[in-house]
């Protein structure tokens, strides 16, 4: 895909390093299925994750069946903050966040968190994913409801007891803020631009995984 970014656009994006930096295979971990579940609340439901860099975060999750819309946004902050380039510096309480909006019929909050913490993102790194450094890359899931809280909380314990990871879990629950939407350049990074060198080396490479280990979620 030809880019026609301006040079300004191409800043304002998420760190661009050398392919030592890149998502690996061995970066997958196959959690275990959760063993709490809530209750449906109807045929749409809204969930807010922060797992570093809300490109691949939001590519990924637009990839699973029963999504029905994703959006990239600042949550965790001010209203007058909740731009790129203040985000960026790590100093406004933002985290670079995906709305997601799904249908739990089709799947529920707790295997969204099964695919959150298996694929997306390396729950053990503090205020860090991948190249990426930062409390805006922070780990963090923004529960919408009570129930998610109750069931985020239980996974967790869960997957801390499983010892699944090499090194502790660091992922936070924060109180639900308000999000922001993030600028049109950021919607849909991933899809728009997927030979762009930062998909390419620390994105594009979840998408197998994700088909493989979710088959039955998994939406082309």
């Amino acid at each position: 895909m030809k880019m026609t970014m301006t040079a300004a656009k191409l800043a304002a994006g998420c760190a661009l390093l050398s392919s030592s930096s890149a998502f690996a295979q061995e970066d997958v971990v196959n959690a275990p299925a959760p063993a709490l579940h809530e209750n449906a609340l109807g045929h749409r439901e809204v969930a807010t994750f922060a797992g570093g860099c809300f490109w691949g975060v939001q590519g990924v999750f637009d990839h699973v069946k029963g999504v029905l819309t994703t959006t990239a946004g600042y949550t965790g902050g001010a209203a007058d903050t909740a731009r790129y380039g203040d985000v960026s510096t790590g100093t406004t309480g933002h985290a670079e966040a995906v709305r997601v909006t799904f249908d739990p019929a089709e799947i529920d909050y707790a295997d969204l968190l099964r695919i959150y913490f298996s694929i997306i993102t390396d729950p053990t790194e503090i205020n860090r994913q991948g190249p990426d450094k930062g409390t805006q890359y922070r780990t963090a899931l923004f529960p919408n409801y009570p129930a998610q809280a109750k069931v985020a909380r239980a996974y967790i314990t869960q997957l801390s007891a499983a010892h699944v990871y090499p090194q502790p879990i660091v992922t936070k629950l924060e109180a639900q803020q308000t999000f922001f939407p993030a600028e049109a350049f950021h919607q849909n990074f991933m899809a728009k631009n997927p030979h762009y060198p930062y998909i390419v080396v620390n994105d594009q490479s979840k998408v197998d995984p994700l088909k493989a280990m979710f088959r039955a979620d998994w939406k082309a």
